[in-house]
């Protein structure tokens, strides 16, 4: 058995069209608890966490999703992202999708840890205190090193350019899913 840690997420992003240029916005949250708070710079994150072998990446990322957003993942076709390795050795899978989230219903997950360290207190915190849509340029500034390579990827897909008819997306291990078309807005 693999004691290697594993995490999925759902990154979702809509088309954006200012001035005549089309683009895309992507949905990230900033990291909660207190050794993010004041923090800006690569301290957001793509809604993820961790699974066990038990667990399937597709359904942990849909479990991660609805947990630290408080709401249910919104219909349509998954993109497969790939898989990137961060530094602490984690490999983290993510997919993106299309929709439109209203970040006023948003209602984070939380977490309990011993604050402040060594004082006994148990403290509640939010898995992720905000969230905000963002352009890929403000993306990569406020996400985690690690993570910044999925809105390369995003990109390179072609989303928020006018898509071809179709695109093959390759899910998890490598195996094919259907074609996914891309959506234009």
């Amino acid at each position: 058995m693999s004691t290697a840690r594993r995490s999925a997420g759902l990154l979702l992003f809509r088309v954006t069209d200012t001035g005549g240029e089309r683009d895309v916005e992507v949905l990230i949250g900033h990291m909660g608890g207190p050794f993010w708070a004041g923090r800006e710079a690569a301290a957001w994150s793509v809604p993820k966490g961790e699974y066990g072998s038990e667990e399937g990446a597709e359904a942990a990322a849909r479990r991660e999703f609805t947990e630290e957003l408080g709401v249910p993942v919104p219909p349509g076709d998954w993109i497969a992202l790939g898989d990137s390795r961060q530094r602490s050795g984690k490999t983290v899978t993510v997919w993106a999708l299309e929709a439109e989230l209203d970040v006023a219903s948003v209602v984070p997950g939380t977490f309990t840890m011993e604050w402040p360290r060594g004082s006994g207190v148990q403290q509640e915190f939010p898995e992720m205190d905000r969230f905000a849509w963002c352009t890929p340029e403000q993306a990569v500034e406020r996400l985690v090193a690690g993570q910044r390579v999925f809105v390369d990827r995003l990109r390179a897909r072609g989303a928020g350019r006018p898509p071809p008819p179709t695109r093959s997306a390759q899910v998890g291990g490598g195996r094919l899913a259907r074609p996914v078309a891309l959506r234009s807005a």
